[in-house]
C-alpha cells in the first residue's frame, strides 16, 4: 500500500488521533467511505452508459469478459 509498512501507519493513525481526536475519527472515517463508495458508484455509472452509447462498446466489454474466463480457465488448467 503506496510502500508504507506498518510502522509508518502507526505513526500516521497517531497523528490522525492527536489532531481530531477520538470522538471525530469514526466520523472522518465514514465520511471517507461513503466518498469512496460513491466515487465507485460513478465510475459504473460512466462505464454503464459508454457501453449503451458508444458504439462497439459492448462488443468490447464482452470480448473482454471472454478473455478473463479463458484466462482463468488457464490458470486452473496449469495449477493442476
Amino acid at each position: 500500500m503506496f510502500g508504507l509498512g506498518t510502522p509508518e501507519l502507526i505513526v500516521i493513525l497517531g497523528i490522525a488521533f492527536l489532531v481530531f481526536g477520538g470522538k471525530k475519527l469514526p466520523e472522518i472515517g465514514a465520511g471517507l467511505g461513503k466518498g469512496i463508495n460513491s466515487f465507485k458508484k460513478g465510475l459504473r455509472e460512466v462505464e454503464d452508459t459508454a457501453k449503451e452509447t458508444v458504439p462497439g462498446m459492448k462488443e468490447v466489454a464482452a470480448a473482454k469478459d471472454e478473455a478473463a474466463k479463458i484466462k482463468d480457465d488457464l490458470n486452473v488448467f496449469s495449477k493442476n
